[in-house]
């Protein structure tokens, strides 16, 4: 490479702040310059939050179709720990039928903890193979979790079967009686501070819900970036930093990762929960 090539090279590499923004950005319908645009449909968070929904899916199945009464594998042994997990704790908050929310409490877990893993995998390697492959650099995120879309929509599905169990457990005047007439009282006169107050108890917990997944995947995902900066520096000292400080927040991320999926999981079964008690 001549003196010349090697400038123009260095010219027209990214800065740390181009290099963040554009790993930041989405395979999108159009260009995108808010954190959450309903116009906008990000295809990379809804391919990776279907394939890796199918994931869980078939890991669950395929623990249940070789499971036997001998001594157990190690897979099944770590799908019956965690069964027994989710069982228990839904025995202690849902106080009602959990045929069908036990399940899906466990497929929940499964799969906010396969989409928050994905934080693990280095930082290029599906934009690197996209353009190994011919597709130039095309913005990717490969982390579901780390975009509000993702996360807020998650939380509408955990939203709307707090409507469905409320409906189903106390009957559609139960339920409209609640929200007028709880946690104030019945006089006509609190029926609409009751109303707005329960709408701001459903909104707040839909949000936080969603927020608080993004909140800390997306810090995660930023923090992989700026280690990944340490690996670009043309020094002994930023790839020594770079494997130091990723191996470190790797293994940390780790307890994340979990614990974000567990915290997930756990408010969807209070919600759940409260939905078959009464204010």
């Amino acid at each position: 490479m001549t003196t010349e090539t090697a400038a123009n090279a260095a010219n027209h590499a990214p800065t740390a702040g181009e290099y963040i923004k554009h790993h930041l950005g989405h395979l999108s319908s159009h260009h995108q310059d808010k954190i959450v645009d309903m116009s906008i449909v990000n295809y990379d968070t809804l391919f990776f939050s279907l394939t890796l929904g199918l994931l869980a899916i078939f890991i669950l199945w395929r623990a249940a179709k070789k499971a036997t009464s001998g001594v157990p594998g190690r897979f099944q042994a770590a799908i019956e720990i965690l069964v027994e997990m989710v069982e228990d704790q839904s025995k202690q908050i849902v106080h009602g039928d959990r045929s069908f929310i036990a399940p899906l409490a466990l497929t929940v877990f499964m799969w906010v903890l396969l989409m928050n893993s994905m934080d693990f995998l280095p930082v290029d390697l599906f934009a690197r193979s996209m353009y190994w492959l011919g597709f130039g650099e095309p913005h990717l995120r490969v982390v579901p979790t780390a975009d509000l879309n993702g996360t807020i929509g998650i939380s509408f599905g955990v939203f709307l079967l707090m409507i469905y169990y409320n409906l189903k457990i106390k009957g559609g005047g139960g339920f409209v009686h609640e929200l007028f007439c709880a946690p104030f009282g019945s006089h006509p006169a609190l029926w609409i501070f009751n109303f707005l107050l329960n709408l701001i108890e459903f909104a707040a917990k839909t949000v936080s819900l969603g927020m608080r997944l993004f909140g800390n995947m997306y810090a995660g995902e930023l923090i992989f970036l700026l280690i990944a900066l340490l690996g670009s520096t043309a020094t002994w000292w930023g790839f020594g930093m770079h494997l130091i400080a990723g191996s470190i927040w790797a293994i940390f991320h780790i307890l994340i990762v979990a614990l974000q999926a567990f915290i997930f999981m756990m408010l969807t079964l209070v919600y759940i929960g409260q939905a078959h008690e009464g204010h």
